[in-house]
């Protein structure tokens, strides 16, 4: 069965500064239409990065859609598309926690809403950290924490670590971890 929609119309709602909303019709395997909300994003990186004792740089910051502090990995937006997502995440990861790393592997890619956003998050792993001085950005406020990875585990399993990008990538490293493979 052939299950893909073809977009025939699009009609730009709002463009801003890190997303652009738009409004499609699509055309249904059926043949019938339906309009289609997609908000575009041109995609971010996310970095579990592993101490030699095995604990997991994290950082806690002020989430404005939810008005809470939430516990994540190191992350942030390409600066646009065409940005190499390891790029980005050697930049975010110096930047939010002033570390370098080694050696990085990549954990895959991750759809956070694949219903109504486009947004692709790339994550990675670590290893083989120095550390110097953070960078945030201007309007950026957080700070870093050193969590085990068996505790970070915990967290997510009892709901303490709420953000998906984290949750994703600290089981997969996890996983890594324990086959022997990190």
């Amino acid at each position: 069965m052939n299950l893909e929609e073809k977009q025939i119309e699009t009609q730009y709602i709002y463009k801003g500064r890190i997303i652009s909303l738009r409004k499609d019709k699509a055309l249904l395997p059926n043949g019938k239409t339906a309009d289609r909300e997609v908000i575009e994003h041109p995609g971010g990186v996310c970095v579990a990065a592993l101490t030699d004792k095995k604990e997991v740089l994290m950082v806690r910051q002020f989430r404005y859609p939810y008005f809470e502090t939430v516990l994540e990995i190191p992350a942030g937006k390409r600066d646009s598309k065409d940005e190499n997502p390891l790029e980005c995440g050697k930049r975010e990861l110096r930047e939010e926690t002033g570390a370098v790393a080694e050696k990085f592997v990549s954990l895959g890619e991750l759809y956070p809403s694949p219903g109504y956003c486009g947004e692709v998050i790339w994550l990675y792993a670590a290893t083989g950290l120095t550390f110097g001085e953070q960078d945030p950005d201007e309007d950026e406020f957080l700070t870093v924490e050193k969590i085990p990875l068996d505790r970070a585990v915990e967290m997510i399993l009892s709901g303490e670590i709420k953000d998906a990008k984290t949750q994703a990538a600290i089981l997969k490293l996890k996983l890594l971890v324990d086959m022997g493979k990190i």
